[in-house]
């Protein structure tokens, strides 16, 4: 019999009664009561093997049992010993000069004729250390998951799961499961001293085992079922109960790859990320997910092929509900099973590595959902959230709010972001909503907030977990990476903590998306009056590490494709489009694209249908594809188009005044001093003859025209080539015309 996890009830749900006061022997007293009405919080004092005066005494209960036999370690079954029953109660008992042999087994035949052989978990020490328990107290067990959750291990030769739970305000937490008919009265945990950790050995379970933890909160007496915060796997939704983990067979083969990331100066390198919904970026012709195994065959060669160095997945963490992407997390430690099992992920992140391309994960740990079986309320107080909901709850998701000032959360957190980096290899996680998680008062009203001791609006814990969180992945991963989408202008973002940063390796660029989207939003008759939101970045575009974004975000809930934002006819849409990109790719600043954007989705993305494969039939759609390959290709072997992105060194205007031709004109240059030259025409009118400095004379190759034919343009331009003189223009020692394409991106690069 199942649990309904969404029913809060006042006593164990789907079990008998408990036994009548006249069936409880009076020399067991309290004890017995207390577990048989699933309240007794030592079970350990009670069950077991038990020395006495005379002897010693083995208790079992197990209330659906006919009879109970005990088997010695070494016995065969003809040696078997009875227990007997103590009344209806479900207790039996076993008395002998000397305890059995360890380990014994106990063999049991069920009302309904059935029998089950296993190993007394009551039989077992306690396996959890009192150093882990204590780092957990402080804040400071990072590696969690290796103590909390459900773990295969081994008790001497016998072998099975080792649940613990935090749960510090419960008078009795148990597992349940099908073994046990998810009766919370058969199998209580033992309580670890004052950390608010319950612990049980259940020997002899099976992997793919369902199971939650029955949990009775001590004040109140209501019982809730839960799944497992720390769970390694849940079900496939909507099921959501906890499943005992699977060993691992995969073998990584990305050494190589870790090796190299360690080595590489990141601030450096060309980062250009394809941001990915696995859920939608392709499905079979019967709507089911590709998983993760069919990701790996399809989507790995396609990026590589389109040049991108990163693959970012939107959250891959178990969540219940497909609608929310994945940004609503049940399971920390979980990768949802919607697309398979944790080793077909370790797979798909394997073969990402020995294609080249880096991995990063959206990580969600400003807010949780307020579903009943999971984190909210988890032991019927505010454990992992604020009790207060000033503090404890998000007004636009409906959503928990993390407490970043318990030690205990930031254990958790900090342990699933090591999780994530150690188990599968990620090479950076994104951090959504920062912004939230920065401001007490971030979408509320006047009185709807509480501020921080000093009378401030900012979360002091969350700065603290941010810097904590930051130094960990730096620390303890060399190489991997972590993004902040934060959108307002919290200073030093991506400036180390201990000069007063938050310590994020990027900081997206919420400014630049927001600027330049509305600006392409406009005919470009009117460009001109607006000039100023192309050029106002480069004057704030170095105080952080920043990422160019055009996310996810910017394509749904009503704000069209991007090539659906473009204005004009068709030709023009296509046009801004490919200029659009090629912006992107020019300006200083790490690239972030969403799935679509690169072959110019026609419409919103719809997370429950695969993009429309079938546009790179026509050619308008296959010339976006084609420009967006070179445009990685270029920005990728061009130091000058990468090595300098957070240094002013890096980049410097030519002309950002000419608002009255819509024209932008500057220079991008390695460390080196090797350079290139960007023109970029806003308008569908071409510019003929049109003169701009350059930083010296010679031959200048044209070495990519996002107006090319090749991509579907008009193929006007300048040949291939055009030659600088030394009339010096706009403040460079030389100049050249150029034939300036109609919206479009030209980049020149002398010849020598």
């Amino acid at each position: 019999m199942r649990h309904d996890p969404t029913v809060q009830v006042n006593g164990p749900s789907g079990v008998p009664a408990p036994a009548a006061a006249d069936d409880v022997p009076d020399e067991l007293g309290a004890p017995l009561r207390a577990l048989t009405e699933g309240r007794l919080h030592d079970p350990f004092g009670f069950l077991g093997v038990h020395a006495e005066a005379a002897g010693c005494r083995l208790r079992v209960f197990e209330p659906r049992a006919r009879s109970i036999a005990l088997l010695a370690a070494g016995a065969d079954d003809s040696s078997a010993q009875a227990l007997s029953p103590r009344g209806r109660t479900g207790l039996f008992e076993w008395h002998g000069d000397a305890p059995p042999a360890w380990p014994y087994r106990l063999r049991v035949t069920f009302d309904d004729g059935s029998t089950r052989t296993w190993h007394d978990p009551y039989s077992f020490a306690a396996q959890i250390g009192e150093d882990d328990l204590y780092l957990f107290n402080q804040g400071r067990l990072t590696q969690a998951w290796r103590t909390l959750g459900c773990l295969r291990t081994a008790h001497g030769p016998v072998a099975g799961f080792r649940f613990a739970v935090w749960a510090p305000n419960a008078e009795r937490v148990s597992v349940i499961g099908d073994w046990n008919q998810w009766d919370g009265r058969v199998n209580p945990m033992r309580a670890r001293g004052n950390s608010g950790v319950w612990e049980l050995f259940m020997p002899d379970l099976p992997e793919d085992t369902l199971y939650r933890y029955e949990v009775r909160n001590r004040d109140s007496g209501a019982v809730f079922c839960r799944s497992d915060p720390y769970g390694q796997r849940y079900e496939v939704r909507p099921g959501n109960a906890s499943v005992t983990p699977a060993a691992t067979t995969h073998a990584w083969s990305d050494q190589q790859w870790l090796a190299q990331r360690a080595a590489a100066n990141w601030l450096e390198q060309p980062i250009s990320i394809y941001e990915v919904h696995a859920g939608s970026w392709r499905r079979h012709p019967d709507g089911r997910f590709y998983s993760y195994r069919e990701l790996a065959d399809a989507l790995v060669p396609y990026a590589v092929d389109l040049g991108y160095t990163h693959i970012e997945f939107l959250p891959l963490t178990e969540h219940p509900l497909d609608e929310s992407w994945g940004y609503q997390s049940v399971g920390y430690f979980a990768p949802t099973s919607r697309f398979g099992s944790a080793d077909d992920l370790k797979y798909l992140i394997d073969c990402c590595h020995r294609a080249g391309l880096g991995v990063i994960l959206d990580w969600v740990p400003g807010h949780f959902p307020s579903d009943p079986f999971a984190l909210a309320r988890f032991d019927g107080t505010a454990l992992y959230e604020h009790d207060d909901p000033r503090l404890g709850l998000h007004p636009d998701w409906g959503t928990c709010v993390f407490n970043f000032e318990r030690t205990e959360v930031r254990s958790f957190l900090l342990s699933s972001a090591s999780w994530w980096l150690s188990e599968f290899h990620f090479d950076g996680l994104r951090v959504d909503a920062v912004a939230s998680m920065l401001y007490l008062d971030y979408s509320r009203k006047e009185g709807e907030w509480l501020p921080n001791r000093y009378g401030g609006r900012e979360n002091l814990g969350a700065i603290d977990f941010l810097r904590e969180l930051n130094a960990l992945v730096h620390g303890e991963f060399p190489g991997a990476l972590t993004f902040a989408e934060e959108s307002t202008a919290w200073p030093m973002v991506s400036r180390p903590g201990w000069l007063g940063g938050l310590g994020f390796s990027m900081k997206w660029n919420m400014g630049w998306m927001h600027d330049t989207l509305s600006y392409f939003g406009r005919d470009p008759v009117h460009r001109r009056y607006h000039h100023h939101q192309l050029t106002f970045g480069q004057l704030y575009a170095y105080t952080e590490n920043f990422v160019l974004p055009l996310s996810h975000d910017e394509v749904v809930h009503g704000k069209r494709s991007l090539l659906d934002r473009m204005p004009g006819d068709a030709w023009q849409r296509f046009a801004g489009l490919r200029l659009l990109l090629s912006l992107q790719a020019l300006s200083p600043g790490r690239k972030l694209s969403f799935m679509g954007n690169e072959f110019g989705q026609g419409r919103e993305w719809n997370s429950q249908q695969e993009l429309d494969w079938w546009l790179l039939a026509l050619g308008w759609h296959r010339g976006i594809r084609d420009l967006v390959r070179d445009l990685n290709r270029l920005y990728r072997n061009e130091p000058a188009l990468h090595q300098l992105d957070f240094d002013a060194a890096g980049f410097e205007w030519i002309d950002c005044n000419d608002a009255e031709q819509s024209v932008l004109t500057f220079v991008r240059r390695a460390r080196d001093g090797r350079h290139v030259v960007i023109a970029l025409n806003f308008t569908p009118v071409p510019r003929s003859a049109y003169r701009i400095g350059v930083p010296s004379p010679g031959d200048y190759r044209e070495i990519l025209n996002s107006d090319s034919s090749l991509y579907g343009g008009s193929n006007l331009g300048n040949a291939g080539h055009v030659q600088a003189t030394g009339l010096a223009w706009s403040g460079q020692p030389a100049s050249l015309e150029l034939t300036l394409p109609p919206l479009a991106a030209l980049v020149l690069q002398p010849a020598n």
